[in-house]
């Protein structure tokens, strides 16, 4: 990964220093339920401050579609950020850019947080246009993008404005990308994969492009059947696409061909229904019934990924290996998640994990912070697994 400026390249004192976060946080009845994304901001705002800078906040929240609407706006973030901050104040501007922003602006000294109405008010923030992005630039003198989580959106406040001032990455954007480079693009070897979810048609890119940077790639969940049933077994009535056979063949194909071991489950937990005490049991992924679905794989294929996974270095991990918001199909992905936590913990394994339903998994199972790295930015984590360039991390190192 090229190199990019952080935190400790920039001179801030008495500075105003524009800061991209993501406070696209989860909201109910006005009160935001998940701080962790705020939390994660923290750090970089208040380093800014201590040293010295008048810092703003710039974020989207939702999607208002171009125009002010009151249901997005971010004043209601407000009380959840000061309360990541330590309780420092954070001033609040009504709106991103012209008179208003700038006297929100204007009227913060050097320590002081101040926090910008959506930048998704504007249409010219989604469209990455130069006016708009000229407007905010024109409200500080640095620019430091800690959103990894927006960096696969080419947008105004994302990649425009990092041509316009000084630019670098926050600390979180610099965790993350030394996570994520760790991981994949100069990874201590073996690397393996684990990668579940319900279909193989929304991760074809990313599954095209990990079997050609990792040594073995586990599947499982709903992926996993399609893969058993393109080499035919008869799944019965399990989560499948089977329209997505021929894709599922040509990737197996090209894992071959790289020398990546692909791992299918051997067992599985079959239901007859998937509901909360839905009676179970465990079979080989060939005696699957007619009418029964696996809903999660079997004992014998987590003891086989337990132990490939203990003769490798770094695993990067997408995606539960079953239906875990359930019991017991949770059983398989918590087993594995511990496992990888424990040999993290013990300095064996570097472990990366990001997207969706993966955070949600990890969490179940308990292992969030024992991992090396868990990634909370969705979108921009999976296109980063897809071997894509994501424009505001190229912004920050071209």
């Amino acid at each position: 990964m090229p190199a990019f400026k952080t935190l400790d390249d920039l001179d801030v004192a008495g500075r105003t220093v524009l800061v991209r976060g993501d406070l696209n946080v989860p909201m109910k009845d006005g009160r935001v339920t998940d701080a962790t994304r705020l939390e994660r901001l923290a750090p970089t705002l208040l380093q800014l401050a201590e040293r010295g800078a008048k810092v703003v906040v710039l974020s989207h929240f939702g999607r208002p579609k171009g125009t002010p609407d009151p249901a997005y706006s971010l004043r209601p973030v407000l009380p959840a950020l000061a309360a990541a901050l330590g309780g420092r104040a954070v001033a609040f501007g009504e709106d991103c850019i012209g008179p208003a922003a700038a006297a929100a602006v204007a009227a913060a000294k050097a320590g002081d947080v101040v926090l910008l109405e959506n930048l998704r008010y504007h249409p010219g923030e989604e469209k990455n246009d130069r006016a708009f992005a000229e407007a905010l630039a024109a409200l500080g003198d640095l620019y430091v993008n800690d959103a990894f989580s927006a960096a696969h959106r080419a947008h105004a406040s994302t990649e425009g404005l990092a041509h316009l001032l000084p630019a670098a990455a926050g600390r979180l954007m610099a965790a993350e990308l030394q996570a994520l480079g760790a991981a994949l693009e100069k990874p201590e070897r073996p690397v393996m994969a684990v990668v579940g979810g319900a279909k193989i048609s929304t991760k074809l890119d990313l599954l095209g492009n990990l079997v050609t940077r990792v040594d073995r790639l586990a599947l499982g969940g709903g992926m996993a059947n399609t893969f058993l049933h393109a080499a035919g077994t008869a799944i019965g009535a399990s989560l499948c696409e089977k329209d997505m056979a021929n894709q599922a063949r040509a990737i197996a194909e090209r894992a071959k061909a790289a020398g990546c071991d692909l791992l299918l489950p051997s067992d599985g937990v079959v239901a007859r229904e998937f509901k909360a005490g839905a009676e179970s049991h465990t079979v080989p992924v060939d005696a699957i019934p007619e009418d029964g679905m696996m809903l999660d794989v079997g004992p014998a294929t987590v003891a086989m990924l337990k132990a490939r996974m203990a003769e490798c270095r770094t695993v990067v991990w997408n995606g539960p290996l079953g239906a875990f918001e359930i019991a017991p199909f949770d059983a398989a992905t918590t087993a594995l998640a511990r496992h990888a936590a424990e040999l993290t913990q013990a300095g064996r394994l570097l472990t990366v994990a990001g997207g969706g339903d993966t955070v949600a998994a990890l969490a179940q199972a308990g292992v969030l912070d024992r991992f090396s790295y868990v990634s909370t930015a969705g979108g921009a984590f999976l296109e980063w697994l897809e071997g894509k360039e994501l424009p505001g991390v190229a912004a920050l190192t071209g």
